[in-house]
């Protein structure tokens, strides 16, 4: 019985890529590919994979944001984050969302299959080359602020509608994406710069981008 996987990367270099690999092993079988969080989220629910392979950084929701979600619906999924990032709060957030596993991109393959099989067994794995960074987080005297959520203060909602505004979508247009109305939207982006102490809607954006909530190269990115 082969294991069942689903891509989540915003990159189709990266997901075909990925897909060519893991089709090599008869034990692996690609149900689908997403481009983005939320079709991420979406997929999700219709292919039911047993493992999500997810980037951090993509476009619409967050990648972090995108598991909490998924865990929340369908808790059986198990989440591997594949990321680029190796600062120690993007990687407790990945956890802390209800990832089961997380190495970077620029590990082998074989490690790759290794997190798999650990994942799909019903464990946790954690790749060598950030466990030092985890351990030097726990050994720290003080909590410190970076160890948090990007946006903890925000609530799920906040979060999908603050990626949204920063990544310059207008507020009918997320409204339709989130299914409330421009009102509701105009009130949450209110909230979202009292909550942050924000003047200005430059200010999120360099919060988002900060925080990691969108990558540099999806805000960069010129719309379609």
């Amino acid at each position: 019985m082969s294991i069942k996987l689903l891509l989540a990367d915003d990159h189709s270099l990266v997901r075909s890529g990925l897909r060519a690999l893991l089709e090599t092993n008869p034990g692996f079988e690609v149900l689908g590919e997403a481009s983005d969080g939320i079709s991420a989220v979406k997929l999700a629910k219709i292919l039911t994979p047993d493992i999500i392979i997810m980037d951090i950084g993509m476009p619409k929701l967050n990648g972090i944001d995108a598991i909490e979600a998924i865990v929340e619906n369908n808790p059986e999924i198990a989440i591997i984050t594949l990321s680029m990032h190796r600062e120690e709060r993007f990687i407790s957030g990945a956890f802390q969302a209800g990832a089961k596993g997380y190495l970077l991109k620029n590990s082998m393959f074989d490690e790759l299959t290794l997190a798999i099989n650990t994942v799909y067994s019903g464990q946790f794995y954690l790749s060598p080359q950030i466990a030092n960074v985890v351990i030097n987080g726990f050994r720290g005297k003080a909590p410190d602020s970076s160890m948090h959520r990007p946006a903890s203060l925000l609530t799920t909602r906040e979060r999908e509608v603050l990626q949204l505004l920063a990544e310059g979508e207008k507020t009918a247009e997320i409204g339709q994406q989130l299914n409330i109305g421009t009102k509701t939207v105009e009130t949450h982006r209110r909230n979202i710069m009292t909550k942050l102490g924000l003047s200005h809607p430059v200010e999120m954006i360099k919060y988002a981008l900060r925080e990691g909530i969108i990558p540099l190269d999806t805000w960069l990115a010129p719309k379609e």
